[in-house]
């Protein structure tokens, strides 16, 4: 009989063996892992139903199967489903230990440091404040519980530390996950909340290091607690400078060099698992080092939106509900089986979320926040949950909690995250954003919605000639203007010995450019250097696509003039443009150095023509134009050219056209306004475009036109049409040519 047949065999006969073999524990292993899954996403589904967080149905999924509920009406199944055998407790654990960990990985990932970075003096405050009024709430309350409810009485000092700490820490889980769903993560609000929970998660975590050194040897180890309060300074400067850099570069590197599948997963949660290990080493909980991961990741310049979706299915369909569903397996409400204890209970909530609520509001309001703002402030604050139940497992596996505290703990966690979702949507519903938040959040949304601020990779592919120059230039400057992650292929000839450095130099120049216009103080971004010695320019740039670029800037001799396979560029030995933008489905920019000037008259405040159409590929090219704009400080001329009424359809109102030219280019304005860029709107009739920009070009001197287009053609040829045609041939000015 195999594993899976002695398993059901037991649930018939109701009696389970003293050890089991290997094969019967993965069983059970397996049915519990099922059990905890299903019913735990369905409750979880059910409670979203009813705008609740789904997190509270996984944990009262833990409670259904736990002892209360499964094991008080089916002893003997839920014996054989959860059998006390150590062993077969640590698999699960094991499990649940690492859904810890991927949540607070996820958690991390999601946090907006620079946006937690301008609420710090507010999360300070309410932190502070929401962490002593509780604690002292929580103290004065160990110290008053009659000798009963105490493990040792002779202890009570250390008991009432362990309450204090649990009734005074949020969950930085919960309360993110509690923001997240109600809709409000990135409102001013939510990431205060955030910030003061992430405070109250990392001052808790070195309280009960403290507490544990007290349990353990009877009295303060000021040592310990000092080597984990340093090492915990230390552990974030070091993550925040050269950790930043480094899960930078693991991440790109292993996306860049490793075939197999999914390398970026792989080396990420290796490197969670490695700073996990060194929180715990140096006294702090691991979940810390899985969280502080989560924000280097989140981060990363490249493929952060493809890791969160690879890592959030997996979280959300298997980690989150076996961790919580463990958590609520160790609450047992056999144990209020009196009037006293339900007292007891609603005495743990009250007290909690009076001293918890009372202490944020107050630190809200200290800080500068109004009473609405405090009001919600204090009410996000007051979800507990995951971080309690560690808390009060640790206090268990210590001896300094007994099950009945245990419990107490558990419920008035469960409580008050449970009440918090419907009151903090009412209390956010009477702040609605003003001022600063309401623009940032209107520009946020706006921005999700166009590409270039979705931009996380871009390649430079350019020879030394001029078009290879402004290529580098134009690149530079909107890498720098957008801090984007660049890779360089430099054109090398194969009878060059030393590798001419002009176009790397131009791109991290105008890069650098950008950076010194730039008050934020933002460093120059990364630039790799590729080699195209063994391919060739744009057969190198045609196999680096595959490891994740949105957009390239392409710059070399005769581009766009011959496309033919037949045509040389850049020494490709027959590569042909056409190639490129065949297999890359991405936007491709590129440069054609025209008439007056050169790249280095772009640098300060250039005159830019913008000619737009109402096109998807028009509206790309018009969102680089306003990056370029931007990073030097340029003025942009939004020109729509719309045919006169003799050649419009009948069936069209006279003046439509006009109409929808002017809609056209103040949009453009609009993108401009947002990215304090001026936007000249300009609307032409003509039933020849190409006279009215070349006109155009000629009458306001014109540094610089980029054009959207779209190709069409194949991997041998490719045309863009006559208007382009005729502007590459007439323009006095370099153009930009951005296909998409």
């Amino acid at each position: 009989m195999n594993g899976f047949g002695a398993a059901f065999f037991l649930f018939d006969t109701g009696t389970q063996p003293a050890g089991g073999s290997s094969e019967h524990m993965v069983a059970i292993f397996l049915i519990e892992i099922v059990l905890m899954l299903v019913v735990g996403r369905l409750l979880g589904e059910g409670m979203q139903r009813i705008g609740q967080p789904a997190v509270m149905g996984q944990l009262i999924a833990g409670v259904i199967l736990g002892p209360s509920i499964f094991g008080n009406f089916f002893p003997g199944l839920y014996h054989t489903v959860f059998p006390d055998v150590p062993a077969q407790k640590k698999m699960i654990d094991a499990v649940s230990q690492l859904g810890i960990l991927m949540l607070l990985l996820l958690t991390g990932m999601e946090t907006d440091l620079k946006l937690v970075n301008k609420m710090r003096k507010m999360a300070f405050f309410t932190s502070t404040a929401g962490i002593v009024v509780p604690f002292i709430c929580g103290y004065i309350l160990g110290e008053y519980l009659p000798d009963a409810m105490i493990p040792d009485p002779e202890r009570r000092l250390v008991t009432s530390l362990f309450l204090a700490t649990a009734l005074s820490i949020s969950s930085v889980k919960i309360v993110a996950m509690v923001i997240t769903e109600v809709g409000f993560l990135r409102r001013n609000i939510g990431q205060i909340i955030l910030a003061s929970a992430i405070l109250d998660d990392t001052i808790g975590w070195i309280i009960i290091a403290i507490i544990g050194g007290l349990a353990a040897g009877g009295k303060v180890e000021l040592k310990g607690a000092g080597i984990a309060f340093i090492g915990t300074i230390l552990f974030l400067a070091f993550s925040f400078t050269i950790g930043r850099r480094i899960v930078a570069f693991a991440i790109r590197w292993s996306n860049d060099n490793l075939i197999m599948e999914m390398p970026v997963i792989t080396v990420i949660l290796a490197i969670m698992i490695a700073m996990s290990l060194l929180t715990d080493l140096i006294g702090v909980h691991t979940v810390l080092g899985a969280f502080v991961v989560g924000i280097l990741v989140g981060q990363s310049p490249i493929l952060t939106k493809h890791i969160e979706e690879q890592l959030r299915g997996l979280i959300v369909a298997l980690f989150a509900p076996i961790f919580f569903a463990v958590a609520g397996r160790e609450i047992d409400l056999t144990v209020m089986n009196s009037l006293y204890q339900v007292e007891l209970a609603v005495a743990f909530i009250l007290i909690a979320s009076i001293g918890k609520v009372g202490g944020a509001f107050l630190g809200g309001t200290l800080s500068g926040l109004g009473r609405r703002a405090s009001t919600a402030l204090a009410v996000g604050m007051n979800a507990r949950g995951s971080t309690e139940v560690i808390v009060a497992t640790i206090g268990l596996s210590l001896g300094v909690l007994n099950r009945d505290l245990f419990t107490l703990i558990v419920v008035m966690a469960i409580a008050t995250t449970l009440m918090t979702p419907p009151l903090l949507r009412w209390a956010l519903q009477r702040i609605p954003p003003t001022g600063d938040e309401k623009e940032r959040l209107d520009r946020e949304e706006a921005e999700a919605k166009q590409f270039v601020p979705n931009i996380e990779r871009i390649l430079i592919a350019a020879d030394d000639s001029d078009n290879g120059k402004l290529a580098s230039h134009l690149a530079g400057l909107f890498a720098g203007s957008q801090k984007l992650l660049s890779t360089v292929l430099e054109y090398v000839p194969p009878d060059v010995d030393e590798k001419p450095a002009e176009v790397v130099k131009t791109a991290v120049e105008a890069a650098a450019l950008v950076t010194v216009q730039d008050d934020a103080g933002s460093e120059v971004p990364d630039v790799i250097v590729g080699d195209t010695r063994a391919r060739g320019l744009v057969e190198s740039a045609i196999a680096e696509l595959p490891k994740g670029y949105d957009m390239v800037f392409l710059g070399i001799d005769n581009a766009l003039i011959d496309t033919s396979p037949d045509s040389s560029d850049a020494g490709d030995d027959g590569s042909s443009v056409a190639k490129l933008l065949s297999e890359f489905k991405g936007v491709t920019a590129i440069s054609i150095s025209r008439g007056r000037g050169s790249h280095k008259s772009l640098s300060a405040a250039p005159r830019i023509l913008l000619p737009i159409t109402g096109t998807d590929y028009s509206r790309r090219a018009a969102e680089i134009a306003i990056a370029i704009a931007k990073a030097t400080g340029g003025t942009l001329t939004a020109l729509h050219v719309a045919p006169p009424s003799s050649e419009v359809d009948v069936l069209r109102r006279p003046g439509e056209l006009i109409d929808s030219g002017r809609n056209i280019v103040r949009e453009v304005a609009e993108i401009g306004k947002r990215a304090d860029v001026k936007v000249r709107k300009l609307v032409k009739v003509s039933n020849v475009p190409e006279t009215v920009i070349i006109r155009e070009i000629a009458k306001s001197r014109h540094d610089l036109v980029i054009v959207g287009v779209k190709s069409r053609g194949n991997e041998r040829t490719v045309t863009f049409g006559r208007r382009i045609s005729v502007l590459l041939d007439r323009s006095t000015c370099p153009m930009l040519v951005v296909n998409s």
